[in-house]
């Protein structure tokens, strides 16, 4: 099976067993793996209605049929699951090397299920896959349970763990592999904690089946060549993420105070000049990239000083940095590594703690609630002693652990209108009063507010084309106009399809489609359109919005925080502005998707053109 082995790995934690199953050609043909093949495998094995954290739920991680080519930053994977943090469908895409190393093992994908009596890992050393105790490990943090691994086993094995907050259940638990690469949103972590796996060891030498390999070589080595001087490859290799803060800031659009406003008025402190000239020592790619825009780094001096890791990345400045108004970029950087090292998610790790300052200074909470802690915005050590207390669930940090919806469900007295939240997922660090478009793009992504579902951040808050679509740019980043909702849509269906192939989404800055169609189809070994492209990622997308309907996902759910819709921005170039004309944007949306405007399900007609029709009757019971 070209770009696959055709198998992936069961297997039972709750009875300790590990099978092998094949992946028929069917499906593979339908699915080409990635997100869209695990959400077949979780809708049909899931039951309607399963406790995310119970044993009924279902961990799987999926390669794509690019993951490990040799072409650019092609190391990506996918984990998915039922979210414990949104009750719905989640997708948490990672990089780094675990994934070109567990599909080198001769494995496409790997499904956990059940619940394991003790603590365990799973080793795979090419074909071969066991479970070893690991009661030794639990309670250690990513750094250490990687350190102790490696040394157990020997030789060259890659490892994706959790830390503490995992085991802990943290709603927004990461998946933690390469010590600093997360699969970072929807609480991932969290259900492989409740499922007592604490790791995944990998060692393979298998090579990628490609059907073409000297085609696929020379357009790879072309699109090298291309990147090697590309602006934006230069740009995030210079500054990593964190180069856009300094244009958003500008729009207005860089959430500060818990989205209180748009503009952070010491930018200069922890902006990419600050992060280079305090953090950086040098950029890091993952595997085969040539962007590089990851930032190996140490904090230099004051209190952090010696402290090592990798980042901080954009949005964990915008969420630990900017909503929590911290100017200090070392302790900033403090908080990420400390987030990695725990397993948590930055972004809405550092939500939470926004939200929970801005309930203290509301007098919803009080010192009685927080252990004695006067929360502030701006102060950087609160916010260490919160990540701490979150990761541990220890005091209060048993209820920010629960994220902000829950917490304002438990809260009351109006939380809600400034409970950062898209159906349970908190919001990346665009503000979308800024720029229109994105606050459809939070509304809609299938696993809640995102921003790397559609990157729609790209063409509307940076003015950069996706070259995988036609005609990307947004014209009035201030209008919601009806007529570009195509846009989006079409950067959904795209970004599902480069997920679905393995390949990083920055890529689509850089690479037109015709490139990214002639490689997979050159590692195929047949004919492979952009429509078929398009389609592989309409279909993920789809199957996806249906298994979140079947857990009872509406119209209603597609929606924003009132304070988006009602309190407008008080400053920047977008001062003035809320979130407009949501209702009639959402009604193009489900228009150009195919989907009944009412109740926001696909209709029988567009799963049918998906080849999805054995879904109809479960959402619509005929």
């Amino acid at each position: 099976m070209f770009g696959g082995h055709g198998k992936i790995l069961r297997v039972n934690l709750s009875q300790s067993t590990v099978s092998q199953e094949e992946i028929p050609e069917s499906l593979f043909d339908k699915f080409l793996t990635g997100a869209g093949l695990a959400t077949h495998y979780l809708y049909r094995d899931v039951p309607k209605g399963a406790d995310p954290l119970g044993p009924e739920n279902e961990l799987i991680a999926m390669t794509g049929p690019l993951t490990g080519a040799t072409a650019p930053s092609t190391g990506r994977y996918t984990w998915v699951f039922k979210s414990p943090l949104t009750d719905i469908w989640a997708q948490s895409n990672v990089g780094g090397f675990w994934g070109v190393d567990f599909k080198k093992t001769g494995f496409d994908g790997i499904i956990f299920q059940g619940v394991s009596p003790n603590p365990v890992y799973l080793v795979i050393d090419e074909d071969k896959a066991e479970l070893r105790d690991a009661n030794h490990l639990w309670g250690k943090s990513v750094s250490e349970t990687t350190k102790l691994i490696k040394e157990e086993l020997g030789g060259k094995f890659e490892v994706v763990c959790i830390g503490v907050a995992g085991e802990k259940q943290v709603r927004y638990a990461t998946i933690m592999n390469d010590l600093h690469r997360a699969a970072g949103r929807c609480g991932g972590g969290a259900v492989m904690g409740s499922k007592r796996l604490k790791a995944i060891a990998v060692r393979g030498r298998k090579p990628v089946n490609i059907a073409n390999p000297a085609d696929f070589d020379r357009v790879a080595k072309k699109q090298f060549e291309l990147l090697d001087q590309h602006m934006f490859k230069v740009t995030l290799e210079t500054f990593g993420t964190n180069a856009v803060i300094d244009m958003v800031n500008v729009r207005g659009g860089f959430p500060t105070r818990n989205w209180q406003t748009g503009v952070f008025p010491e930018l200069e402190e922890i902006n990419a000049q600050a992060l280079s000239e305090k953090v950086l020592i040098e950029p890091i790619g993952c595997f085969a990239c040539p962007v590089r825009c990851g930032r190996k780094s140490e904090i230099r001096q004051g209190k952090y000083k010696g402290a090592k890791g990798e980042g901080p990345e954009y949005e964990s400045v915008g969420t630990l940095g900017g909503q929590c108004q911290v100017t200090d970029m070392e302790a900033i950087t403090k908080a990420h590594y400390l987030c990695n090292d725990y397993g948590l998610d930055t972004i809405s790790a550092g939500s939470t703690i926004a939200f929970a300052i801005e309930c203290y200074e509301k007098g919803i909470l009080t010192k009685s609630d927080t252990d004695g802690l006067e929360l502030r915005f701006g102060d950087a050590d609160v916010v260490m002693e919160l990540v701490h207390k979150i990761a541990k669930r220890e005091g209060c940090g048993d209820l920010l652990a629960e994220g902000t919806r829950r917490m304002s469900r438990k809260l009351g007295k109006g939380t809600e209108r400034f409970a950062m939240n898209v159906k349970g997922l908190e919001l990346p660090a665009y503000d979308s009063r800024a720029v229109q478009i994105t606050g459809l793009a939070y509304a809609t992504a299938n696993r809640g507010g995102d921003h790397v579902t559609a990157y729609i951040q790209g063409p509307a808050f940076l003015d950069i084309p996706f070259l995988c679509i036609p005609d990307s740019r947004i014209k009035d980043p201030l209008v919601a106009d009806p007529e570009e909702v195509h846009i989006l849509v079409d950067l959904e269906n795209t970004m599902a399809a480069l997920d679905t192939l393995g390949a990083c989404k920055f890529m689509g800055f850089c690479v037109a489609s015709e490139e990214w169609v002639e490689m997979v189809a050159h590692c195929l070994g047949h004919e492979f359109t952009y429509d078929d492209m398009v389609k592989v990622g309409e279909r993920a997308y789809n199957l996806a919005r249906v298994f979140s309907v079947r857990e009872g996902l509406t119209r209603a759910d597609d929606t924003l925080p009132p304070r988006l819709l009602e309190d407008p921005l008080p400053e920047g170039l977008a001062e003035g502005k809320v979130n407009e004309n949501l209702p009639a944007m959402l009604d193009k949306y489900y228009e150009l998707r195919g989907w009944d405007k009412a109740t926001g399900k696909p209709t029988p007609e567009k799963l049918k053109e998906l080849g999805l029709e054995e879904y109809i009757p479960d959402i619509w019971g005929k």
